[in-house]
């Protein structure tokens, strides 16, 4: 038992680990784990899946995709697939037809299986995947529509592939009993129609249970758990292989529901994701085994060349003619496609069936699932950010900054900001306050910047940095603490209470609040009456002889730094919580009175 446990700790160092360089690096984190696994497997012997899990290993990754795929569902949401012009229906419903045709093709004549075992494992074939989708889309910059299309197609296809080998090998295995095609599509539609509404009536149920009380906030994280397995392996007894639909159409069903309750868990979710693929990812690579190598024939090079170069490209292209889907989006979107190690763990399990069927060839499903995996995910994994860039699909290059508040402090700080080209968007709910940010040419957004109707009318995804400057300091802490799961804690800023009294500043506590603005904490009242006295903004560019020192030497000294601007485009405040340390190239921005500071060489104002 402690030799287990000890594997266990060591899949989530590693798995967690791997994450953390790639987030440190920028390089993708699925490649990484996949080494990892890998080293820690068939390498060093550390990890033996077989040996440590035995029998429980199958239903254990199974349960894990099973989770992963639910959390995927609750991240589609109606309106966001309305946004990708059609694009997710026309993959759907087209391109896995255009796929496992194409797919099935190259395994014939490129990698040389007989027929049957070459539809079977292109119909494995023509899903990408969450657990390698996701982790890729996140480390990422792609812009709004394309990181879409590719989330939806990842999640909504993973059970599609599924269906199509479940398809084929029953139809295999009726065969010879004098089952027909139409007989074996009918059933497994039926079963696929069963497990849909079993994954509907459990969101229903969910969704009638939570808001009206029948379940305690602390237990409605657990009582998710619980329904999305139980909704897994109830569907899977229905009819094998239809778990994963049932708990897809579970997620999606609950996520364009708009329950308040799953805002609240949405941080615990996530993480959970985060821990499961990573441990999946780990724990496959680690049972893969170089044996399989063995059986690699120079011919297989020619199948992975056509399922990179041809089947993937003309699959995407052919599904999206006559869309709104912009050229450089769609070539994009035919690139990336990497295949993740579940798709092993399937082919190993249809290798194992189509052996006791009489089809030879089952057993180099393994072999050639595998050199596929490695293929898609080096190839996709550190190119999808070049080829974004060349094909111009990326999201906004610097760390955008939202400013809630259309005050004449915040528009003259945008206006510091846009004159060094990082792009600053003032969100407020009343136009009037937002004329001046227009006639200056500073982007706005006119609305409750809460309100749900945001979601369609603002990408998120464009701000890395927020900055609540309003004149109620309750709701600055209220958009902050909103916002915070979604940005991150340590990039969501509000002014500070500015508060003599000791009480009044226990007001708020901290654990509600944003990091103040200025390492003193200025409050509203502090800067209203400061812009009213004619304080303003002063940019300096640090070089190797004027450091920060020498600008906090040149300032008075009433005056303060307020925000780094890093030579990378990253933005970083001085609060009272932290202070970045400034390098040569990076752009202090100060708040000084009028008048103040002395201009020395090398800054500039």
């Amino acid at each position: 038992m402690e030799h287990q446990a000890l594997v266990i700790a060591l899949i989530g160092l590693l798995g967690i680990g791997a994450q953390w360089i790639a987030w440190r690096t920028g390089w993708p984190a699925i490649a990484l784990m996949l080494v990892a696994g890998v080293l820690a497997g068939p390498v060093t012997g550390l990890i033996v899946p077989e040996r440590t899990f035995g029998e429980l290993l199958e239903p254990l990754v199974s349960i894990a995709v099973a989770l992963i795929l639910f959390e995927g569902g609750l991240s589609l949401n109606f309106r966001e697939l309305r946004r990708t012009d059609g694009a997710v229906t026309r993959l759907l419903f087209l391109g896995v037809p255009i796929g496992w045709v194409l797919g099935s093709l190259a395994l014939y004549y490129a990698a040389g299986l007989v027929w049957p075992v070459a539809i079977l494992f292109a119909g494995i074939l023509v899903v990408t995947g969450p657990t390698v989708v996701l982790p890729l889309l996140r480390q990422s910059n792609i812009a709004a529509r394309p990181r879409a299309i590719l989330k939806w197609e990842a999640i909504v296809n993973d059970p599609v592939g599924a269906l199509c080998g479940v398809v084929t090998y029953e139809y295999l295995r009726r065969a010879g009993e004098g089952g027909t095609l139409a007989t074996v599509v009918m059933s497994l539609i039926a079963a696929r129609v069963v497990a849909g509404l079993i994954g509907w009536i459990a969101a229903r149920a969910i969704g009638w249970a939570f808001p009206r009380g029948h379940v305690p906030e602390y237990l409605k994280a657990p009582v998710l758990l619980v329904a999305v397995v139980s909704v897994f392996v109830g569907s899977n007894l229905v009819q094998q292989e239809t778990g994963l639909l049932a708990v897809t159409v579970m997620g999606v069903a609950l996520a364009n529901m708009r329950l308040d309750s799953l805002r609240d868990i949405h941080p615990f979710k996530e993480n959970i994701t985060v821990l499961l693929i990573s441990g999946v990812f780990v724990l496959m690579s680690a049972k893969l085994d170089f044996a399989v190598l063995q059986r690699f024939e120079w011919r297989f090079v020619a199948f992975l060349a056509a399922m990179l170069f041809l089947v993937r490209p003309a699959t995407v292209l052919l599904s999206l003619l006559f869309t709104r889907v912009p050229w450089n989006e769609r070539l994009l979107i035919a690139w990336i496609a990497p295949r993740g190690i579940v798709a092993v763990a399937i082919s190993g399990l249809f290798a194992l069936r189509l052996d006791r069927l009489g089809y030879g060839d089952g057993a180099i499903l393994v072999t050639l699932s595998f050199a596929l995996v490695v293929a898609t995910i080096v190839a996709h994994g550190f190119s999808i950010g070049p080829v974004a860039r060349l094909l111009g699909v990326t999201g906004a290059r610097e760390s955008g900054l939202l400013i809630v508040g259309g005050t004449p402090w915040s528009l003259q700080l945008a206006s510091q900001l846009r004159q060094l080209d990082v792009p600053v968007t003032i969100a407020d709910t009343s136009w009037q306050r937002l004329a001046p940010a227009r006639h200056a040419g500073v982007p706005t957004y006119h609305g409750e910047i809460l309100s749900e109707a945001t979601e369609d009318r603002l990408d998120m995804s464009q701000f890395q940095v927020l900055a609540a400057t309003t004149d109620n300091e309750a709701y600055n802490a209220l958009v902050c603490n909103e916002f915070a799961p979604e940005i991150g804690r340590d990039n969501v800023y509000q002014l500070g209470s500015g508060a003599d009294d000791e009480e009044d500043a226990r007001a708020l506590p901290p654990s509600l609040r944003g990091r103040a603005l200025f390492a003193s904490g200025h409050g509203v009242e502090e800067i209203v009456e400061r812009d009213r006295q004619g304080w303003t903004f002063r940019k300096t560019r640090l070089t190797e002889r004027f450091d920060a020192d020498a600008v906090r030497a040149d300032l008075p000294d009433e005056a303060e730094m307020l925000l780094l601007l890093r030579k990378n485009g990253s933005l970083r405040f001085f609060s009272h919580a932290s202070r970045p340390t400034p390098q040569p190239g990076d752009t202090i921005i100060s708040y000084v009175p009028p008048g103040g500071g002395r201009h020395a060489a090398g800054a500039t104002a």
